[in-house]
């Protein structure tokens, strides 16, 4: 694989950045940093492009501080642009047929935050699975139609129009989902979780701290379960929703306001709560999803959206 070298370019008048890419010894591997230390905090940057034949795996794992945005396009091809703040971080970029592995590693452990930041912008085919993992930046995907596993530290993950098997883990970070369909798996410690005009067949959303927010319909014969250990659990559905609702919560309270569209379970199942628990069963429509909701401390609420 052959690099070039990318031509100097102005940063402000009188000044230039410089970039450099040091070849290593496998094939489609290089790493890439900012060569001088004077250029740091220039705002430096690399683009590659990679020649796909297949359905591409993308792996991305950024220790540094920034941001992942992966969007897509019909070209076989992947497309990536990296921008550091300083020399002190370096790109590591693999192509291994149609899998391409990025890390964005710190090459300096005295470095300063601000130095830290390394951000990845990339486009792909369509039709991509992706892993990606970040500490504290934003992940962003639009419209690509793969599996695929986020993993942000204390970064939120925002996806528009994706579908697949999604799974997003994060500490602190939260999800906003707009439009995607397929599996989704989230799992949190202090984040929320939003999903708005969902597509989903199941879904399996868990926070210990954060609030949970479902505003869409329910497809039929899908499987929901939405589970917070202290936040609100709200659930807005529509006129034309089918599934049966189970809500529970242990010290928390059931916040009912569509009981005028909620039946008795329509399918002759008897339901009893533990002595430890209350909250409601009922069915809305013909009862063909499966909606369960949980909040150990929190809050449930239930109210049609039109």
């Amino acid at each position: 694989m052959s690099l070039q070298m990318m031509e100097m370019v102005p940063d402000r008048p009188g000044t230039w950045a410089k970039r450099s890419f040091l070849p290593i010894l496998s094939a489609g591997l290089f790493l890439w940093s900012a060569a001088p230390a004077s250029a740091a905090g220039t705002g430096q940057s690399i683009e590659k492009q990679f020649k796909i034949t297949g359905r591409p795996v993308v792996v991305i794992h950024n220790v540094a501080n920034g941001r992942i945005e992966v969007k897509s396009w019909k070209n076989s091809e992947v497309d990536i642009i990296g921008t550091q703040s300083s020399n002190k971080v370096g790109f590591e970029i693999e192509q291994a047929g149609d899998r391409i592995d990025v890390t964005a590693s710190i090459l300096d452990p005295a470095a300063q935050p601000l130095e830290l930041e390394a951000n990845l912008q990339l486009t792909v085919p369509e039709e991509t699975e992706l892993q990606l993992k970040t500490e504290t930046g934003l992940i962003y995907v639009e419209q690509v139609m793969g599996d695929m596993k986020l993993e942000s530290y204390a970064g939120d993950v925002h996806l528009k129009e994706v579908s697949g098997y999604i799974i997003v883990k994060t500490t602190g970070g939260s999800l906003v989902c707009t439009q995607c369909a397929g599996k989704l798996d989230f799992s949190s410690i202090g984040g929320n979780a939003q999903l708005l005009q969902p597509q989903l067949n199941n879904v399996n959303l868990m926070t210990t701290t954060g609030n949970i927010l479902f505003d869409g319909d329910f497809v039929r014969t899908g499987l929901y379960s939405m589970k917070s250990g202290k936040g609100l659990v709200e659930v807005r559905f529509s006129s034309t929703d089918s599934f049966d609702l189970k809500a529970q919560t242990a010290t928390g309270t059931v916040d009912n306001q569509a009981s005028a569209f909620l039946k008795p379970d329509s399918h002759g199942v008897k339901h009893s709560f533990s002595k430890f628990t209350h909250g409601l069963f009922g069915t809305v429509g013909m009862g063909l999803a499966k909606v369960e909701l949980s909040s150990y401390s929190g809050t449930i609420r239930i109210m049609r959206r039109d």
